[in-house]
């Protein structure tokens, strides 16, 4: 059995390595967005019922990108929420352009 990751800088490194390819990315990305207009939709409309939708999205469109395209197990499992921060922190530097969709990025300023 393996070791578990013990700080949240070396399980950054980790989760990029298992989010390398392009399709896991853009999937990644396009769900977490997703997350948020839904957020913002029962925020403006008061429809609380909406609110289903967002393990839909976010899950949903992760794990798919897991099985099909990159091939591994979420990490998801194992680090429950290290991996949601990381999936945010991800997408936000995806959108900032401090990662890129393609390959992996070393994070600059790492979080601990």
């Amino acid at each position: 059995m393996s070791e578990r990751i013990k700080t949240y800088r070396e399980f950054y490194q980790f989760y990029l390595t298992e989010h390398s390819k392009l399709g896991t990315r853009i999937f990644h990305f396009i769900g977490t967005l997703l997350v948020f207009f839904v957020i913002g939709y029962v925020i403006n409309s008061g429809k609380e019922r909406f609110l289903w939708y967002v393990p839909i999205f976010g899950y949903g469109f992760a794990w798919f990108s897991h099985a099909v395209i990159e091939k591994n197990k979420p990490a998801t499992f194992k680090y429950p929420l290290w991996s949601l921060i990381s999936d945010f922190r991800l997408f936000f530097e995806l959108l900032i352009g401090q990662q890129k969709f393609r390959g992996i990025n070393t994070p600059k300023q790492p979080l601990e």
